[in-house]
C-alpha cells in the first residue's frame, strides 16, 4: 500500500512474471519492480526489524529494571542518537555519516550512564537509572543547542522531520548492514529469556538460582542498547513501541520472557 495505487491483481501478475509463469510488458514490469522491490519492500523489512528490536529491548529493560514503565530510552540511547543525527545534519554530512553519528552518540550516551553507575557501585539499579537520566538530560540539552544554531529554512526542518521517525530512507543496501547485528542482538535477548525471568525476582533470588547477575545485566543492557541505537540510526526516533508492545505481548502470551 502506498501513494501509487497498485491493484492486487497486478502484484500477483508481477510475482508470476518474476518466476516466468506470466507475461508482462517490460515498462510495467520495471515500474512495479521499482515500486515494490526498491521502495516498499525495504520499508516493510525495516518496519519489521525496528519493531522487533524495539519490542525486545523494551521487554528486556522492563525486566532488568523490574519496572513496567521503562522503555529502551532509559539509559539515554534515544537522546544520544537524536543529538548525533542532528549534529550530522547541521554539518551537512552525507546521510550514511548522519546514521553513523546517530549510532555512535547513542552508544556514548549509554556508556556515560554506565560510567556514572560504576562510580557509585553500591547504588545498584538506582544509580543506573540516575546515570541514564543525567545522560538523557545532557544530550537533550546539546540537541536543543544544535537546533538553535541550525538554519531555520533547511537544516531545522530536516532535524525535526528526522526526530519524528520515518522509514522513507530505508533501502536494501542499508538493511544488509544493520540487519545482522539487529537480529543477533534481538536473538540474544530472546535466548536469555529464562535468565530475565530470574532477574525480575530480584538479585538475591537470581544469585540463589545460579545466575551471574552483574555480567548478565550488563550483557542484556549492551544487547538492548545495540538494537535500540541501530533502530534510531535506521528510522529515527520511534519511542512508544518499546514501551507499549511488551505489555501487549504479555496480554497475549503471558508475563514470562522465556
Amino acid at each position: 500500500v502506498g501513494r501509487y495505487p497498485i491493484p492486487v491483481g497486478d502484484i500477483l501478475q508481477f510475482i508470476l512474471a518474476s518466476i516466468g509463469l506470466s507475461d508482462m510488458s517490460s515498462a510495467q514490469y520495471d515500474l512495479l519492480r521499482n515500486v515494490l522491490l526498491q521502495i516498499r519492500l525495504p520499508r516493510v523489512l525495516a518496519a519489521a526489524l525496528v519493531g522487533a528490536a524495539l519490542s525486545a529491548s523494551g521487554a528486556t529493560f522492563q525486566a532488568v529494571f523490574r519496572n513496567p514503565l521503562v522503555s529502551p530510552g532509559l539509559l539515554g540511547v534515544l537522546a544520544g542518537s537524536a543529538f548525533g543525527a542532528a549534529l550530522g545534519i547541521l554539518l551537512a554530512s552525507p546521510w550514511w555519516l548522519v546514521q553513523v553519528l546517530a549510532f555512535s552518540a547513542g552508544i556514548v550516551a549509554v556508556l556515560m550512564a554506565l560510567t556514572i553507575a560504576g562510580i557509585f557501585r553500591q547504588g545498584g539499579l538506582v544509580m543506573l537509572v540516575l546515570g541514564g537520566i543525567l545522560a538523557s538530560a545532557l544530550f537533550s540539552s546539546m540537541l536543543a543547542c544544535v537546533k538553535y544554531v541550525a538554519d531555520p529554512y533547511n537544516q531545522l526542518p530536516a532535524i525535526v522531520y528526522w526526530l519524528m521517525g520515518s522509514l522513507a530512507v530505508a533501502d536494501l543496501t542499508q538493511l544488509q548492514w544493520v540487519a545482522m547485528p539487529m537480529v543477533a542482538a534481538t536473538a540474544l535477548m530472546c535466548l536469555l529469556g529464562k535468565a530475565l525471568d530470574a532477574l525480575t525476582m530480584g538479585d538475591d533470588e537470581a544469585r540463589a538460582l545460579g545466575i551471574p547477575v552483574r555480567p548478565l545485566r550488563y550483557t542484556l543492557i549492551a544487547a538492548a542498547t545495540l538494537a535500540s541505537a541501530l533502530t534510531v540510526s535506521l528510522a529515527g526516533m520511534i519511542g512508544w513501541v518499546g514501551l507499549i508492545v511488551p505489555h501487549m505481548a504479555r496480554l497475549l502470551v503471558g508475563p514470562g520472557n522465556a
